[in-house]
């Protein structure tokens, strides 16, 4: 089964720690990060999409991604 994620926070290091701790998890990276401005919160907002590949699971609407 493949997972997908969009991870999604402030541009700045937390961010980068959410997707390094991701990639250390067996995700990997999809595609190109994006980024847009939050003009309500005066933030650039960034979001990078991640994948992964699980044998021996079916995918289940109701899972947990993150956990998978």
């Amino acid at each position: 089964m493949k997972l997908y994620r969009l991870l999604t926070g402030d541009d700045n290091a937390a961010f980068c720690h959410k997707v390094t701790a991701e990639l250390n998890k067996g995700w990997a990276l999809h595609g190109d990060p994006a980024y847009a401005f939050d003009a309500a919160n005066g933030v650039m907002r960034c979001a990078q999409a991640v994948v992964k590949d699980v044998s021996g699971k079916e995918y289940q609407p109701d899972m947990e991604l993150g956990a998978q």
